[in-house]
């Protein structure tokens, strides 16, 4: 897909398709899509940051409420070597002399009027967020120096930032901060919840690994651990593999799969009683 913009052709990214649905905390959803919602023809929609450790769902909320408005969406992975290139425009060399201007994701949702989910966007620099500037305020556009244009975004676009609530993170520069509103929470599910999560990714599960798992997990979210569904999902998976490929006992696949996946220290919530 191209499109033309101040004389300038635009190579523009795919949306991504990622067979996910989001489960349980539908206050979370309603503040989501609430941020979004555009109420007259002067108002504007706000650019929603979801903050919560990794691993509790930010971006599978994000794509689902993206999906339950219809659009578009396009995921953009944050990381400290983010430039602001990498967020608009990168030229790319295209036979002799000539360059070939692709657009990011965040900028082909601009254009197409999709969602743009900016993923673990406290991972990246401020010189990075300072180009995002004009985009989360009223003038919502980008400028790109290397094409040399100014886009603006569809009035159908919307904007949310995943941050994770971890040391491994920068700080957000207090302008970038304050364009960013409101700050959702998502925080560790409820007990039936976190079965029903992994329930749904796990459709082939046994109901009693599914049972064992969001125990174990119930018992280290009480300890304030940061274990989350994602590292319940891969120790059910590997226990599973565990038992039909190696024929291990499912008690001791389940206490191994801990093991493996998590270290000695999560040995300490492993259930007391097995199922």
């Amino acid at each position: 897909m191209t499109v033309e913009i101040e004389g300038v052709t635009l190579h523009l990214a795919h949306p991504d398709e990622i067979p996910v649905r989001w489960v349980g905390q539908e206050e979370a959803m309603r503040q989501l899509l609430a941020a979004w919602l555009v109420l007259d023809p002067q108002d504007q929609p706000m650019n929603p940051r979801l903050v919560g450790k990794p691993g509790v769902g930010k971006t599978t909320l994000a794509y689902a409420a993206a999906k339950r408005l219809g659009r578009e969406v396009y995921i953009m992975q944050a990381t400290v070597d983010t430039r602001p290139e990498d967020l608009l425009v990168t030229p790319v060399i295209e036979g002799e002399g000539r360059l070939r201007y692709v657009a990011s994701p965040l900028v082909t949702a601009m254009i197409r009027g999709g969602v743009v989910i900016l993923d673990e966007g406290n991972r990246m620099s401020e010189k990075s967020w300072a180009s995002l500037a004009p985009l989360l305020d009223s003038r919502r556009y980008v400028e790109s120096i290397v094409a040399g244009i100014k886009i603006k975004a569809h009035p159908n676009f919307r904007f949310v930032a995943t941050l994770n609530d971890d040391a491994s993170t920068f700080d957000l520069p207090e302008y970038i901060h304050s364009r960013l509103q409101p700050q959702i929470l998502i925080d560790f599910p409820e007990r039936e919840e976190e079965y029903q999560i992994l329930k749904e990714n796990l459709p082939f599960g046994e109901e009693r690994i599914l049972q064992y798992v969001t125990e174990f997990l119930q018992q280290a979210h009480a300890a304030d651990e940061r274990y989350t569904v994602r590292d319940g999902i891969n120790i059910a998976r590997f226990a599973m593999k565990l038992i039909g490929s190696a024929a291990v006992p499912e008690g001791r696949a389940l206490e191994l799969a801990i093991l493996e996946t998590l270290g000695e220290e999560a040995m300490r919530y492993v259930p007391r009683v097995r199922a």
